[in-house]
């Protein structure tokens, strides 16, 4: 039906394949303690890039704290609707670098896929979007605004700032996140709903400073210990949450998720028994999950026999829609105050939070790109709920009320995103360009 834009976006997928090899090549992480050069550099690359394929404004856009973002524009005919084109081009940390099989900013292209941080969390996000813009060459049917954000891994501290700085260059009918994803490979999905999160990272202490374990152990408890019982305090037996007054709740029409599914995406171990109660759906989208990001520690490599004096850890509390994320947070505090052993001290030296999202489905976006997904798949798409969080939604929602949000995106289950070995399926980048691209054209005829 639009074979013109399928041929187009066919004959630009070895450009685009280079461009995101580009981008994963770019050390653009944004979390705290690594070098702020690496996302500005990946912000004033895009900028180029952007410029140099016929985009007005191409900019950065600076906020007193966190990294820039960067905006560009594109216009279609007199009175077309105006799209914003959201994704991010900050990536996390690139994590133990011997679990790696080549290295994290060395894209590799193998078995169809392309490997390196970022490939598929968000910067396939990105050339996602530019590559369907581009689809339409000198024939864009709608405005277009483009809003590539560099600090969404790390909060989006300053976003909310750039946003209403920037207030006069925003004016969007439609709101496309492109930090979402497929079902499957093959098989789109529009996201529907987000966790939200509320996270501390903890300091507990037993001990002035480190004592022989000989003299005393028996005696009196070592940090280590004490943080592996307030941690264990978590969760019931069952895997389930502990931390009381959360909401949780069963969904009631979700979808087949099989345990099988579940093990083979994640790689789990042949006797890991899984955590939690209700459908595989309810416990990854409507139910809490409390999850132990980071201990630091002694590594066993420079254990002596002492009592380790203090200890330290990152704890994450996803949040099921309805819960409030303040709220949550003061539970989750309350917990841990409640359940520090052996009267040791307990000290919170940070706290975050992130609203859970709901998004609406009945509206003139989601018909299109439904629409859309079926011609450039094959097939319908999935209405799915996300474990994970865009906290940013809730930002966007309340500057822009009237405007409906759709969360897509071109990675699948097994891009390891926030992993060693993240990837981005090089078929699905090419289907979700191409679906994007007959959003658009279609967005215009129908508004």
């Amino acid at each position: 039906m639009h074979e013109d834009l399928r041929s187009a976006v066919a004959a630009d997928m070895p450009r685009l394949t280079e461009l995101l090899k580009d981008l994963v090549g770019m050390e653009s992480v944004s979390a705290h303690g690594h070098d702020p050069a690496g996302v500005r550099g990946a912000g004033e690359a895009l900028v180029g890039i952007l410029a140099t394929n016929g985009f007005e404004d191409a900019q950065l856009l600076e906020s007193a704290d966190g990294h820039p973002a960067v905006y560009a524009r594109k216009r279609g005919p007199d009175g077309a609707p105006t799209v914003l084109l959201y994704a991010h081009y900050d990536v996390q940390p690139p994590g133990p670098i011997e679990e790696w099989d080549t290295g994290p900013f060395e894209p590799v292209e193998r078995a169809g896929r392309i490997y390196g941080r970022g490939s598929a969390d968000d910067k396939a996000g990105v050339v996602m979007h530019l590559g369907a813009i581009a689809a339409h060459a000198d024939s864009l049917p709608v405005d277009v605004q483009v809003f590539l954000e560099g600090e969404e891994e790390a909060g989006s501290i300053g976003l909310e700032e750039i946003l209403e700085k920037h207030s006069e260059l925003l004016d969007p009918d439609v709101i496309v996140i492109g930090d979402g994803g497929n079902w499957e490979v093959g098989t789109p999905g529009f996201i529907t709903s987000l966790r939200g999160i509320a996270a501390v990272n903890l300091e507990l202490r037993t001990l002035a400073s480190a004592v022989h374990s000989g003299q005393y152990g028996g005696v009196v408890p070592d940090a280590l210990m004490a943080l592996s019982r307030l941690l264990a305090s978590l969760h019931h037996d069952d895997g389930t949450v502990a931390i009381a007054g959360l909401r949780s709740e069963e969904l009631e029409q979700a979808l087949d998720v099989s345990e099988s599914l579940v093990r083979e995406q994640t790689g789990a171990a042949g006797s890991l028994e899984l955590i939690g109660e209700g459908s595989i759906p309810s416990r990854l989208w409507s139910r809490p999950a409390v999850s132990i990001l980071a201990i630091d520690a002694p590594p066993v490599a420079q254990a002596i026999n002492q009592l380790v004096p203090v200890a330290s850890a990152k704890v994450s509390l996803r949040i099921p829609p309805g819960q409030d994320a303040r709220a949550a947070l003061e539970k989750l505090k309350t917990h841990l105050q409640a359940n520090v052993p052996w009267g040791a001290e307990l000290r919170f030296t940070h706290e975050e939070t992130g609203e859970a999202t709901t998004l609406g489905t009945d509206n003139i976006a989601m018909e299109v790109w439904k629409e859309a997904f079926r011609e450039g798949y094959g097939k319908p798409a999935v209405e799915m709920g996300a474990g994970g969080s865009i906290p940013f939604i809730a930002t966007f929602s309340d500057l822009f009320p009237d405007a409906p949000i759709l969360v897509v995106g071109a990675s699948d289950p097994t891009s390891a995103y926030h992993a060693p070995n993240e990837s981005q399926d090089i078929g699905d980048l090419e289907r979700a360009t191409l679906s994007e691209a007959i959003a658009l054209r279609l967005l215009a005829e129908r508004v």
